[in-house]
Parts: C-alpha cells; structure tokens; sequence
C-alpha cells in the first residue's frame, strides 16, 4: 500500500450518493487497486480507456453497468450518445475488489475502471479508520496492489479536515521495513520484490515483515484520527 504524506480533500467529480455521505462524520477514503482480479469492466475496456458511473442491475449483484469513453469492439452498447457509450456486463461468483469491500458492511461509491495498467479506484466512507486496515488487507490477499490515495476525515456539517501525516511517529524498525520496501520496489506496480524478499534483505521473518508494515499502516492512519 502507497500512501501520500499528506492527505487531502477530495476535489474531483463525485456523484450525488457522495455528497450525502459528506454530511455524516467518519473517514472518507478513496482506494485504488492495481491489477483486480475477477473485475469483468476491467477486462472489457479497449486499451487506454476509463469506465465510470458503475451501478449493480438484477438485484444489485448479477449484471454491472457501466459507462466508457469510447466503444467497445464486437459488443453493442445498451446506449451511445455524445462521445459515452453505455454497456452491461453479468457479474462473476468470484469477488472483485468491491464486492470484497462491500462483503465486509462497506458500500463503495464514485467507481471509477482505468487501463494501462488496470485499476479501479473508489471511494468509501468509515465510520472511523478502525477498519482501513482490514479493508486493505483483504484487497491485497487476492494479490492486488493496493494504493492509499487519499484520506481526509469528515467533519459533518464542516465538511472534509485536510490531515499531515507525520512520518516521525514511525519506530525505526518500521521507517527501515518501509525504507527496503520502496526501495526494493515492493510498493510498485507491478511489484518488483516480494514480501519474502523484502524481509530476507532486512534479515527478518516474513511474518515479521508483515508485522512491522501493519504496524507502521496502523501509525499513518492513526495520526489521520489523533491529528
């Protein structure tokens, strides 16, 4: 997981659902996951090409409907106007990246479906940074990259607080684990060194590693909800 030193408002588009979060207090976070397995808009999209305005059709888990920027090749769009082409899409059994969000009591809005390389982004609203962590966790246990992209913590009818977070609350220990990480590219996409190669180099455990980069993943948050 990346994470920005500060983290700030979000300023791009968000659709009406997102400013009716905005009203309650909590954690808004805007995720996005590199490389998502099980995403059938991801796998649709001509190269070079965004999907937005994601919606759940059939229940709201069979059939997935999305808009794109450009066709489609050897597929019809349910809709096309103005340069936006609108296209349906039936659901796998397997869970992608916001099925897996949401699997844990967590909806997801303003989704947005890049290439080159393939990623989503979306963005949740917390009821405290409590469960990034756990969120994060399971996107990455499906062997997606996963980057923090912003963080900011809602204040209710204020809006959003612009949070610093301070790299010297970090151990040592910890400062080194992540050190070795970038540097050795763990944190890249796609990844240049594994977690056991990242931990061989340090001279721990892997499951010290993991240690080490979840504690250090608790003290960034927590500065965003002590801050």
């Amino acid at each position: 997981m990346s994470t920005s030193e500060t983290a700030s408002s979000d300023t791009g588009s968000a659709d009406e659902r997102d400013g009716a979060a905005e009203a309650d207090p909590g954690v808004r976070v805007r995720l996005t996951v590199f490389d998502p397995p099980a995403c059938p808009v991801a796998d649709a999209l001509p190269s070079d090409a965004t999907a937005s305005d994601l919606s759940r059709t059939a229940g709201g888990s069979s059939v997935e409907q999305f808009r794109t920027d450009r066709p489609i090749e050897g597929e019809t769009p349910t809709f096309a106007a103005d340069g936006a082409y609108v296209y349906r899409r039936s659901l796998p059994e397997t869970a992608c990246p916001c099925r897996t969000v949401e699997a844990l009591g967590h909806p997801v809005t303003d989704t947005r479906v890049r290439t080159d390389p393939p990623r989503i982004s979306f963005t949740l609203l917390l009821p405290s940074v409590d469960p990034l962590p756990t969120v994060i966790e399971r996107l990455e246990s499906t062997g997606s990259s996963v980057s923090l992209d912003r963080l900011t913590r809602t204040g209710g009818a204020g809006g959003s607080e612009p949070i610093v977070i301070d790299r010297a609350t970090l151990t040592d220990r910890q400062r080194e684990v992540l050190s070795a990480a970038y540097r050795m590219g763990y944190f890249a996409y796609p990844r240049e060194a594994s977690a056991e190669e990242v931990a061989e180099a340090v001279g721990i455990a892997r499951s010290t590693f993991a240690e080490h980069l979840a504690a250090a993943h608790r003290q960034v948050i927590g500065d965003v909800v002590d801050g």
